[in-house]
């Protein structure tokens, strides 16, 4: 099934249109978004800056995702502030796809293709109402912009029970770091995320040119809007992010579920900094979109050494009765603590419950330990070489199934017996001599990354909100 016309069919209506004006289209890539396809409709139909035309591309779903989205189909005239706007929703469902989402876009793109800009949304992104204006005006001011992504969140008001709220919690804070991030390196954008991003289609078109692409998303990769960002930037165009456009993303409210998307994502990110196993995801270690990625993987690895250090020495110090406590110790679990709450105090939607998150220490702790077991799985299942589907693993842990979210907790148990009973054995010698080159190991490492946090902490964030 070849869409066609649709493009042709939009030029029409604007011939009517007195001055010029840019074209958007709007591709929706649905699967299973029942709970969420309304909303996210609704917030395009309210939008002070409407696309042109919506096209709800519905794949793999069993649920109610075409009903839901039917009832929005056909034309729509809307009056804003603006003045007058026109815009078509068009559903299409394209049934079993292998390609999934990347299928989903690509056909979306088919449909669009003909107009200046594609605006990309997640089933289960929902825009302020001046998201699609703000973007459009930037896009349209600069035409080295080949890309911008809006500022993502995620909306905790309909959050219920401890762990859901728990892990919103932390997925908001991550969320902030990471758009706080971007914006203060020149608003330079490494990730033009699928949850809501505007793309120039020239930029699409240059980016299938170079790299002998038949469309723009390609499917030998775990992380297709990264790996787009990366082409969108070596074809010449910029990629940025707005400070001012704003979008509540869905966030995962299960440890299964959570964990699935992360290590997919982690699991993408390093195969884009090195040589994967799958079609022709080279590696592209030294790409200036991707330094952000081995920041990121740095400060992972780092944490993990310090935090699994000092719990080791910290019990072999106690075995043995050298343990002395000093004050000192507690200057870097202050910093991270103050680095925290000003992250919380950087969103432009914040709560209580963002701040007491940050503040209270031992809830964004627990959180950076289940991020570092995702850090650990990722490379891990990377540097196994083993073949494996993590869309397809997500996709089941969404609805519930596999456990391999405790495997990070059961190496933990396992490695920790080991420690003990290799530590057991040791004489006492061996053990006084571990712990004095121990110590003075993790003492400099935690000096560094404290340091680093000290100068995050001091960085001027130039009245930026996210």
């Amino acid at each position: 099934m070849e869409p066609v016309g649709f493009a042709d069919d939009f030029a029409s209506v604007l011939e009517d249109v007195p001055g010029h004006r840019s074209t958007i289209g709007c591709i929706i890539p649905a699967y299973n978004e029942e709970e969420s396809i309304a909303d996210v409709i609704e917030a395009l139909l309210a939008q002070t800056r409407v696309p042109d035309v919506i096209h709800v591309v519905v794949n793999n779903s069993s649920d109610g995702t075409v009903r839901i989205a039917s009832q929005y189909a056909g034309a729509h005239e809307l009056s804003t502030e603006l003045g007058d706007q026109f815009t078509e929703v068009f559903v299409h469902d394209i049934g079993k796809n292998p390609d999934k989402k990347v299928g989903a876009l690509n056909y979306g793109y088919s449909l669009v293709e003909g107009y200046d800009y594609l605006l990309g949304v997640d089933g289960d992104t929902v825009a302020d109402r001046q998201a699609v204006e703000h973007l459009e005006n930037e896009a349209v001011s600069d035409s080295r912009i080949g890309g911008i992504s809006a500022v993502y969140s995620i909306d905790d008001r309909p959050i219920r029970g401890i762990i859901p709220k728990f892990l919103i919690a932390g997925q908001r804070t991550q969320f902030a770091a990471f758009n706080m991030q971007n914006l203060l390196r020149g608003r330079n954008m490494a990730v033009l995320g699928g949850q809501f991003s505007i793309f120039s289609t020239a930029a699409l078109r240059d980016v299938m040119k170079g790299n002998h692409q038949r469309t723009p998303w390609v499917k030998d990769s775990e992380v297709e809007d990264s790996l787009l960002s990366l082409q969108i930037k070596s074809a010449g165009y910029l990629t940025k992010i707005s400070p001012f456009a704003r979008a509540d993303v869905g966030g995962m409210t299960t440890l299964r579920g959570y964990d699935a998307q992360q290590v997919k994502w982690t699991y993408g990110a390093i195969e884009l900094m090195w040589p994967g196993q799958r079609g022709d995801t080279k590696g592209q270690p030294f790409h200036p979109n991707l330094r952000l990625r081995w920041l990121e993987n740095f400060d992972m690895l780092t944490n993990l050494f310090v935090r699994f250090a000092f719990v080791v020495l910290l019990a072999g110090s106690l075995s043995i009765g050298a343990f002395v406590f000093s004050p000192v110790w507690l200057i870097t679990p202050l910093v991270a603590t103050l680095l925290n709450v000003r992250i919380a105090m950087t969103l432009a939607t914040r709560t209580k419950r963002d701040v007491l998150f940050a503040a209270l220490i031992f809830p964004a702790e627990i959180f950076m330990w289940i991020r570092m077991s995702h850090f650990v799985r990722s490379w891990t299942r990377f540097l196994s070489r083993r073949k494996v589907d993590n869309w397809a693993m997500q996709a089941r842990a969404e609805k519930g199934g596999g456990s391999s979210h405790w495997l990070p907790l059961i190496l933990l148990v396992v490695v920790v017996a080991a420690v003990t009973v290799i530590w057991l054995m040791l004489g006492p010698i061996v053990q006084s001599s571990i712990l004095w080159v121990g110590w003075p190991i993790v003492g400099i490492v935690t000096v560094i990354q404290t340091v680093a946090m000290i100068f995050r902490l001091l960085r001027r964030q130039q009245g930026y909100k996210v």
